[in-house]
C-alpha cells in the first residue's frame, strides 16, 4: 500500500504553491477546490488547477507525490463542473467531503466512470478517497469504507465532524475519540487508508508531535497538513529507531530462509514468527525506506 504520512493540503488558486509543492516531498498534495476558496473564483480556480495538473502531473510522478483533489459536493452547482475537470486533467484521486452515506460516494462514481469512458481514460483509473465529517458519516463508516473498488482511503474532518457534534476542538482531543476510532476500524477491515484531520495551529509543534503519536499508535496512515512545514515532522513520527529496523530485517531474512527450506514454522530471537509479524516487520521496513535510511544489513 501506498504510503500516505502526509497528505498537503494546497489551495487551488495560487499557481505558484500549486507548481511547487511536491518539492516539500510529501506523501501525497490534496488540491482545494471546496471550502479554502471562495464562490467568486471557483470557476477560475477550477480551470487553472486543470491546466496546471495536465503540464505538472509528470513531475510530481517522478516525485512520487500522489495527486489528490477535493471537489464541491454535487449538492452544490460546482461538484460535477469539478469532477468533468479533474478526472480529464487524469488526477489520480478525488476526494469527496462531506461523505455520510454510501449513496454518496456511488453518485460521484458514476460520474467519473462516464466522464473517463467519454475522454478515453482507462475505467477505474480515477480512485476516491472519502472524508467522514459528520456522526451521520461515522456511524456509516464501515459500509462506506467497503462500498467501492475505487475507494483507496478514508479521512476524518475535524472541524465539521466537531461543529456538528455540537463542541469544539480541545487539546486532548477528546471529542474526536470516537470518530477517529470508527474511522480506523472501517478503514482497516476494507484495506484502504486512515488519514487523520488537519492541526490547525501550524505554530504549535510540541502539540503537532503529541497529536501525531496518538493517531499513529491508533492506526492510522497519516494526517492531513496545512502547512508545508509539517511534513517533516509528521514523517519523522512515523520513521522506526533502529532497533525496530534491526529486528525487521531479522524477520525478513528468517522468512526468506525459511520459505527457501519449506519450513512453516520458525523462529527469530526465540519467538515463533508468524503472518501479522511478518507484516508488520514488512511495514517497518517501508516506512525505514521511506525516510531514507539505509538498511544494508543486519547488525
Amino acid at each position: 500500500m501506498k504510503l500516505r504520512r502526509s497528505m498537503l493540503f494546497v489551495p487551488a488558486n495560487n499557481p505558484g504553491i500549486i507548481r511547487d509543492s511536491y518539492l516539500y516531498k510529501p506523501d501525497s498534495v490534496m488540491f482545494d477546490l471546496e471550502d479554502s476558496i471562495a464562490i467568486t473564483e471557483k470557476d477560475s480556480a477550477r480551470c487553472l488547477l486543470f491546466n496546471m495538473i495536465k503540464k505538472l502531473k509528470p513531475l510530481y510522478k517522478e516525485a512520487g507525490v500522489e495527486t489528490v483533489v477535493r471537489i464541491n459536493s454535487l449538492d452544490t452547482e460546482f461538484g460535477i463542473q469539478d469532477l468533468e475537470a479533474m478526472v480529464r486533467a487524469e488526477i489520480e484521486v478525488i476526494r469527496i467531503p462531506k461523505t455520510d452515506t454510501p449513496e454518496d460516494v456511488y453518485e460521484v462514481e458514476k460520474h467519473i466512470e462516464r466522464i473517463e469512458r467519454e475522454a478515453g481514460i482507462e475505467i477505474g483509473k480515477t480512485k476516491i478517497i472519502v472524508a467522514i465529517e459528520s456522526p451521520l458519516g461515522a456511524l456509516n463508516a464501515l459500509s462506506i469504507a467497503k462500498c467501492s473498488p475505487r475507494l483507496i482511503g478514508m479521512a476524518i474532518g475535524g472541524e465539521d465532524y466537531v461543529t456538528n457534534l455540537k463542541t469544539t476542538r480541545s487539546t486532548d482531543g477528546v471529542e474526536m475519540m470516537m470518530g477517529r476510532a470508527m474511522i480506523v476500524m472501517a478503514a482497516r477491515s476494507a484495506g484502504i487508508a486512515a488519514v487523520d484531520s488537519v492541526y490547525s495551529d501550524v505554530n504549535n509543534d510540541e502539540g503537532f508531535i503529541k497529536e501525531a503519536q496518538m493517531i499513529k499508535q491508533m492506526g492510522f496512515d497519516g494526517k492531513s497538513l496545512i502547512h508545508p512545514r509539517q511534513i517533516e515532522l509528521v514523517h519523522k513520527v512515523y520513521t522506526p529507531d533502529e532497533k525496530n529496523i534491526k529486528k525487521s530485517l531479522r524477520i525478513i531474512k528468517a522468512t526468506e530462509e525459511a520459505m527457501a527450506e519449506g519450513k512453516g514454522v520458525f523462529t527469530v530471537d526465540g519467538k515463533m514468527i508468524d503472518k501479522p509479524i511478518i507484516e508488520r516487520a514488512q511495514h517497518v521496513l517501508e516506512l525505514a525506506k521511506a525516510a531514507g535510511i539505509k538498511m544494508g544489513g543486519d547488525e
